[in-house]
């Protein structure tokens, strides 16, 4: 390639400056980490949200749903606040209730069971018949017709979701950005360099 030629060829190519690619670099890898940070508050804020819904009650599913697909689809969501809970989404309150809604419920069929107890006893021992042999009957009755509470598995009330590495967001896209502008950078300091090699010679 003759000197004229490649020197026409470079006029074109230093239209472009590397400096006008490293800017473009800096300020898509600004967006990136404004976009990563505002991922991340967007995902706490939402984990906060169910932690709420399950104090005070409310659609706990719907919470976790809306939480759920913001971090499958947005990089750098990791819900982890550093304060050593693991899993960090945890329905507490909700396992309360229900362990409560449990006890209530055994308390409650094992009143029912001893009034039951009571009254069957009192027609096989009559008053003034076997008084004595009422309590064990009632007892007995009690041992084999008592109600025990069932257990409720916490882990069924606990909560991780993963964030994907890369996410085709403002975030995501920004980094690409970046990268591909910095990419161009190197590539136009380097044919600079090049040209101006070959054209000094």
């Amino acid at each position: 390639m003759d000197k004229r030629h490649l020197h026409h060829l470079w006029t074109r190519i230093r239209l472009f400056s590397y400096w006008h690619f490293l800017a473009a670099c800096i300020v898509c890898a600004l967006i990136a980490v404004l976009a990563l940070r505002q991922n991340n508050i967007t995902a706490l804020r939402l984990r906060d949200n169910v932690v709420k819904t399950d104090q005070e009650n409310g659609d706990v599913e719907a919470a976790l749903r809306k939480l759920r697909q913001y971090v499958y689809g947005h990089m750098n969501t990791n819900l982890a606040t550093g304060n050593g809970i693991y899993p960090p989404i945890q329905l507490k309150y909700r396992y309360e209730r229900l362990v409560a809604a449990e006890k209530q419920r055994v308390s409650d069929e094992n009143a029912k069971i001893y009034n039951n107890a009571q009254n069957y006893c009192e027609a096989q021992f009559p008053k003034g018949l076997s008084g004595s042999g009422r309590i064990p009957c009632i007892q007995q009755y009690i041992d084999s017709h008592g109600v025990k509470e069932q257990t409720i598995p916490d882990s069924l009330y606990k909560f991780d979701f993963v964030s994907p590495p890369w996410s085709p967001d403002l975030a995501g896209l920004s980094i690409v950005a970046a990268v591909v502008f910095g990419v161009l950078t190197i590539a136009r300091f380097s044919l600079e360099y090049w040209f101006r090699h070959n054209l000094d010679t």
